[in-house]
């Protein structure tokens, strides 16, 4: 190859979709998307749930083939598409949010699963091992290749599946939502090796709906919207308010919704919760919940947010405390009690502790008000469980084909909208909404805090866990902030003097003196 011929390749993508549509029947995917990613590169992809972001990965992955007029080249070459064994002979790896791990399997077997070395026909486990042994080291990890993947840790896992992706030779490798369920920890290592990808030369197309993940790592952002291509973000253009007007059409300062007016000298107490304690982390916890109030619980993980929760929710045992609803004393030791008490509860893990994700969104949305269709003889009203579903569709704008569709099949934020739906049908007096939007796109989340922003305007008193502080600034009316068990402090707004994350973050770490910040 000559001098000017290796310049020019250098210089060339190592991928370009070009005029990528998908069709499935009537309804219309992906409409004539554009992308370019270069070697070395990490290219964020941005965009609502049902953007078309995923489907796009899938016909980069050759899971789906694209329609007519598109095409994709690697190395400036067109490539065969809709083949998931020739996409990965070509270089191109996904890693998916949920993991495809056998946990059962060592790391060495996870690695090479379906395309192991083989000996005489007959897999060789010690070039396998030695193999696997040679990529994680590449990776900087410490846990050994013949350890079971069960005995490893998300980020760890995460890691795995890298592993699997370079064993085959990936020059590019997806990346969708891949710091979900790690720890910060976790979320550090997982960059570094991201950084050391990149300066291997690996293209890396990074799908994230956290937008400080994508200014610290992003060379480029890509937005898609409603199936089709909006524009490229250079790294030095990148800035909150443009990202989040192209990815959902409006500007950042309509985002964040509080109408409601927050509660006065006037103020009726909901719920006081005195010298909470479950014998372990949590400490004599205190405090005031309003009427029509959102009062947000920050601090970092492990500060006992979660836990404080669920113990005034009957989840767990507590060892000491007392309640008072509306200033009478109610002894809650169980979900159905607090339930009756108007006490409703939003789980961090739709998933593994909310959804039913095998039945339908109609089901799902009536769970918890099941006896209110009971007729005599033991039947069910069917067709007011109907009315109570369609009604809740369209009140919370869940978006799907049918209220008879899975709740499985839905994105990361409507499935939270039809836990909320569940919610809300019980007429609850108190919602505990524990990080209301993980893993739910802009959209999604906007919408979320109206319907907040809504709830606390018809008098419900909200005790909202978030991780997020721009969440929790842009949607508390006051804060607690939690540290090591126990609440260290307070942080409230004044007319003129919003809240500030530089308080909140002093009483988190310790930084601040303990007490009310005012």
């Amino acid at each position: 190859m000559s001098a000017a011929a290796r310049v020019e390749a250098s210089q060339r993508p190592v991928l370009e979709m070009r005029h990528i549509s998908k069709t499935f029947g009537s309804v219309r995917a992906l409409h004539d998307v554009s992308l370019t990613v270069n070697a070395g590169e990490l290219h964020a992809l941005m965009g609502e749930n049902g953007a078309g972001k995923s489907t796009l990965m899938k016909v980069l992955s050759g899971a789906y083939r694209p329609d007519a007029g598109g095409e994709i080249l690697i190395d400036g070459a067109p490539v065969a598409s809709g083949d998931p064994i020739k996409a990965r002979a070509q270089g191109i790896a996904v890693i998916y949010q949920e993991l495809s791990l056998a946990p059962n399997l060592t790391v060495a077997q996870n690695i090479f699963l379906g395309n192991e070395p083989r000996r005489f026909g007959i897999v060789d486990r010690d070039q396998c091992n030695r193999r696997a042994k040679e990529i994680i080291e590449r990776l900087g990890v410490s846990f050994s290749a013949r350890a079971a993947v069960s005995s490893l840790s998300l980020g760890e896992r995460q890691l795995v599946e890298i592993a699997r992706a370079l064993s085959t030779s990936a020059r590019i490798i997806v990346m969708d939502e891949p710091t979900t369920s790690l720890t910060s920890r976790e979320t550090d290592r997982l960059f570094e090796v991201i950084g050391a990808l990149k300066a291997q030369g690996i293209a890396i197309i990074y799908i994230s709906h956290r937008m400080e993940e994508v200014y610290q790592l992003a060379d480029r952002v890509s937005v898609l919207r409603d199936s089709g291509y909006v524009g490229t973000l250079e790294r030095a253009d990148l800035n909150a308010s443009r990202l989040v007007s192209m990815m959902v059409g409006r500007d950042l300062s309509a985002f964040y919704k509080k109408d409601h007016r927050p509660p006065d000298s006037q103020r009726r107490v909901a719920l006081s919760v005195r010298g909470m304690s479950d014998g372990g982390l949590l400490k004599n916890c205190s405090f005031d919940l309003y009427h029509g109030e959102v009062l947000a619980l920050a601090g970092l993980v492990g500060s006992g947010r979660t836990e404080l929760a669920r113990l005034i929710f009957g989840a767990d045992r507590r060892s000491a405390g007392e309640l008072e609803l509306d200033g009478k004393p109610i002894a809650i030791a169980s979900p159905r009690e607090a339930l009756e008490a108007g006490i409703a509860y939003l789980t961090e893990d739709r998933k593994e502790l909310g959804l039913f994700l095998d039945m339908s969104i109609a089901d799902n949305i009536n769970m918890g008000v099941l006896a209110k269709d009971a007729r005599a003889g033991g039947f069910r009203d069917f067709t007011a469980a109907e009315r109570r579903a369609a009604k809740a569709i369209a009140d919370l704008s869940i978006r799907t084909r049918s209220a008879q569709a899975n709740a499985g099949s839905l994105s990361g934020g409507n499935q939270q909208k039809v836990l909320l739906a569940r919610l809300l049908e019980t007429e609850p007096r108190i919602v505990i909404l524990d990080e209301p939007t993980r893993g739910v796109d802009v959209g999604a989340k906007s919408e979320i805090y109206r319907l907040i922003d809504s709830l606390a305007g018809r008098g419900i008193a909200i005790l909202m866990i978030s991780s997020e502080l721009p969440e929790v600034i842009g949607v508390a009316d006051r804060v607690l902030v939690m540290r090591d068990g126990a609440i260290a402090g307070e942080v409230t707004a004044s007319e003129g003097r919003p809240l500030r994350q530089e308080e909140i973050m002093e009483l988190a770490t310790g930084a601040a003196k303990e007490g009310p910040t005012r």
